[in-house]
């Protein structure tokens, strides 16, 4: 499980460049960051990388399903975290490629998460699973239409989207080999289930031949005995 350090990786890079984006003061610590402005943006590469601060309140690369939806994507997102963090458990035996892209989806997640799950409460502007997201990232990639919206620049991503967006990628490159490593691990297990199916017959037989001989030997010893008293 060391590749969960990934996962806290993605996480704190997420975060503290989100703090450092928007802003945060933590009297007790004596932290106060400004952040930038809603709209705000820094050319980095000409008008190719841009530093461009928004809040989307839907899901990845600022696709907005509806407020309707908010809380159910929170609670989606809660629990497929969950399963992420229970998945790579049963695979810490598996191919690197397969753990590495699984903690990097999972710190992803859990990132956005916590932009959704606290940020409302913690920038006073909203409940509990009703904070925004923030992003930043800010490329100008190529035009595409996708859900029916035309997007002249790359949509504005943060750490945690770029996290999923490789994890996943990881996954499809290393794809045949991850399903080889699944089906070496469950003939495997079949073969092991056949050795210990194999292993239980061959004890039941053990135990049968030797009741019967010890059945063998009762009579043995009864026929000597009726022997010794007919003598007698």
């Amino acid at each position: 499980m060391r590749v969960i350090y990934i996962t806290l990786g993605v996480i704190f890079l997420d975060q503290l460049s989100k703090f450092y984006i928007k802003g945060i003061e933590i009297p007790l610590l004596n932290i106060s960051i400004t952040g930038m402005y809603i709209g705000e943006s820094i050319k980095v590469i000409g008008n190719f990388f841009k530093i461009t601060y928004i809040e989307n309140p839907g899901m990845a690369f600022g696709f907005n399903p509806g407020s309707d939806f908010k809380l159910w994507i929170s609670i989606f997102s809660l629990i497929a975290s969950i399963g992420l963090l229970i998945y790579l458990y049963i695979v810490r035996k598996n191919a690197l490629s397969l753990r590495i892209a699984l903690a990097m989806i999972l710190g992803g997640a859990v990132g956005n998460l916590i932009d959704r799950a606290f940020y409302g409460i913690i920038y006073n502007y909203s409940s509990i699973f009703y904070g925004k997201v923030v992003d930043f990232l800010d490329f100008d990639f190529f035009n595409f239409t996708i859900f029916g919206r035309n997007y002249e620049r790359w949509p504005i991503f943060n750490f945690a989207d770029a996290a999923v967006t490789i994890g996943v990628l990881i996954l499809l490159l290393f794809y045949r080999q991850h399903r080889r490593d699944e089906e070496d691990a469950i003939n495997e297990a079949k073969l092991v289930a056949e050795q210990n199916m194999q292993n239980d017959s061959n004890e039941n037989i053990i135990e049968k031949l030797d009741s019967e001989d010890d059945l063998k030997k009762s009579s043995e010893d009864d026929e000597t005995d009726k022997g010794k008293e007919i003598s007698i």
